[in-house]
């Protein structure tokens, strides 16, 4: 008996330490790329197709948002509150990414994405009943979604702002980057959806669901230092 709890705790700190290095080095890796980053700077007029792609691509490999969206829906049975809390995420990154690009905001991107890994230790750690044990208070789970939202958007503006793009057809192109970021959300979403499901059926799921959440609470505290630590040091 003993020796199948060392051995699930052991098991359990390989997966923690491998899932807290894959994403330290994912968040050394976040951005567009430089290919994509060449291509928009030489294109100009209205690039819908192009601009949708590189929209969807980058919600597929942006980690920070996809951990955001599985710390929303962790606890989320009915597909309808699925739909509720990522329409609400949706309209708030969809706001702040056309407001940020298209009025050219100013915004840091190190400070900008150090909030985008607070929204995940926030998730966590809501999800972890920390908020309702420490103060006897739950915050709007909603209102935090829309929210942090705005910041995610905010996050997506800034990759956009660090390279010029035409003026010319920009307003349609924007729209077509937000459209392509919604389909990757919603392909995204789909796979985390399959998986959490999956899990949900075995017995493991609320015996491990804190532990999840803490190394889901661990890997935002990774992001937030190594945004902090960029801003600092750049």
């Amino acid at each position: 008996m003993f020796q199948n709890i060392d051995s699930c705790l052991l098991k359990g700190r390989l997966w923690i330490a491998f899932i807290l290095f894959f994403f330290t080095g994912l968040a050394f890796a976040h951005g567009v790329t430089q290919g994509d980053q060449g291509y928009i700077q030489e294109i100009s007029g209205i690039n819908v197709i192009p601009f949708i792609y590189l929209g969807a691509k980058h919600m597929v490999t942006g980690y920070d948002h996809l951990l955001f969206l599985v710390g929303i829906i962790f606890f989320l049975y009915r597909l309808s509150h699925i739909g509720i809390y990522v329409t609400l995420f949706a309209v708030g990154h969809s706001s702040t990414l056309l407001i940020g690009v298209f009025f050219d905001i100013p915004a840091n991107a190190y400070l900008i994405d150090a909030i985008i890994g607070l929204s995940v230790v926030y998730k966590a750690l809501d999800n972890m009943g920390a908020y309702q044990r420490w103060f006897g208070y739950q915050p709007n789970p909603k209102a935090a979604t829309f929210i942090f939202g705005l910041f995610h958007g905010f996050g997506l503006a800034t990759k956009i702002q660090e390279f010029e793009i035409s003026g010319d057809g920009l307003l349609v192109n924007l729209i077509a980057f937000n459209v392509g970021v919604e389909v990757g959300q919603l392909l995204a979403l789909t796979g985390i959806l399959i998986a959490v499901s999956y899990w949900r059926r075995s017995r493991s799921f609320l015996r491990y669901a804190y532990s999840a959440n803490t190394v889901l609470m661990s890997t935002g505290f990774i992001l937030i230092g190594l945004q902090l630590t960029g801003y600092f040091v750049a």
